[in-house]
């Protein structure tokens, strides 16, 4: 049973198309991501479903409701974890929470249970009546989560839940969110760039330039990598390129001073490597393949390049705005 719809949604911002003509379906009770770099077009998505934003064309249904005609009814089922802190630094965490469960018209006579059990949930009841200005981003993070399930949600939206965190704290609040997943058999949709959080999807849609470009486990999605991955370092990688693909009929890639070469069996195919080349080998490895390798096959990019990349649009932008301070 699908929670939310989406047809042929379209984002446009004069010129620029942030959101192209794309279709895909929720299942109640998923954890459904969107992966790509920043400027693909995720955090458009979700600010249209979300109501923040109008899409130019399309159809886009939560909880049934749709996102342009039912815009209170969309609010009132969805939670939302924003990718910038959105949290009052001079309030209490309880405070916070007292004042979004006002909002979203949270029974009196739940208030009080419903807001010990969030603050519980995420580990925080001891630290209820400290400021937010005194807590870290972990557990300013962890608070938004409990925020944005307070009024009770179907759909958790999560816009890069864990951006600027260590990797240990991502891990911990990883950790929240697949127990109040148990706890609370809500959906969740997320945007990310990192690999690992994607991992934790039921299902993944790859974004690249507005536009979904793959859709499916994440397991199927590696499985489009059709093998392992060797990476592999010689004293002359072009000769040795050249020769990998004569004898063996294979594709090369070549970046950073490696190659890289997807086989299936990996293990059993680099012996007949070091018998086949005649360039001494300085390394090699063998791993599975990773989401940011079906970006890689898709694209010709990484997403950590294309992260790169958009840093250095915005930062131009910027200084031609006169903002580069």
């Amino acid at each position: 049973m699908s929670i939310i719809e989406v047809k042929e949604l379209t984002k446009k911002y004069k010129d620029n198309t942030a959101v192209d003509k794309i279709s895909f379906s929720v299942e109640k009770g998923e954890i459904f991501g969107f992966l790509g770099p920043n400027g693909a077009g995720k955090t458009t998505t979700i600010s249209v479903l979300t109501t923040l934003l109008k899409p130019t064309a399309g159809l886009a249904l939560v909880n049934d409701f749709d996102v342009l005609k039912e815009k209170d009814k969309v609010r009132s089922s969805i939670g939302i974890i924003f990718q910038d802190p959105s949290l009052d630094d001079k309030l209490t965490a309880r405070e916070n929470l007292r004042f979004h469960a006002w909002l979203y018209k949270v029974p009196a006579d739940k208030m009080a249970k419903r807001i010990d059990e969030m603050l519980k949930m995420v580990g925080l009841e001891d630290k209820q009546k400290k400021l937010i200005e005194t807590y870290s981003g972990g557990m300013k993070r962890r608070l938004e989560i409990a925020r944005g399930l307070l009024h009770y949600p179907q759909v958790l939206f999560l816009d890069e839940p864990t951006i600027g965190l260590d990797p240990q704290t991502r891990a911990h609040i990883w950790d929240y969110i697949m127990k109040l997943r148990q706890q609370e058999n809500i959906t969740m949709f997320m945007t990310t760039h990192y690999m690992d959080e994607a991992e934790y999807c039921d299902r993944i849609a790859i974004m690249d330039n507005g536009k979904i470009i793959a859709l499916d486990t994440p397991k199927k999605l590696k499985k489009m990598v059709g093998g392992d991955v060797i990476i592999l370092k010689t004293e002359d990688n072009e000769k040795a390129k050249q020769e990998i693909m004569e004898k063996f009929q294979t594709e090369v890639n070549a970046k950073n001073g490696e190659l890289m070469i997807t086989k299936e069996n990996g293990e059993e195919f680099i012996p007949q490597l070091f018998k086949q080349l005649s360039v001494s080998v300085a390394s090699i490895s063998n791993r599975k393949p990773t989401l940011n390798d079906v970006f890689l096959k898709l694209t010709g990019k990484e997403i950590r390049e294309e992260e790169a990349s958009t840093r250095d649009k915005a930062k131009k932008q910027m200084k031609m705005r006169g903002g580069g301070h």
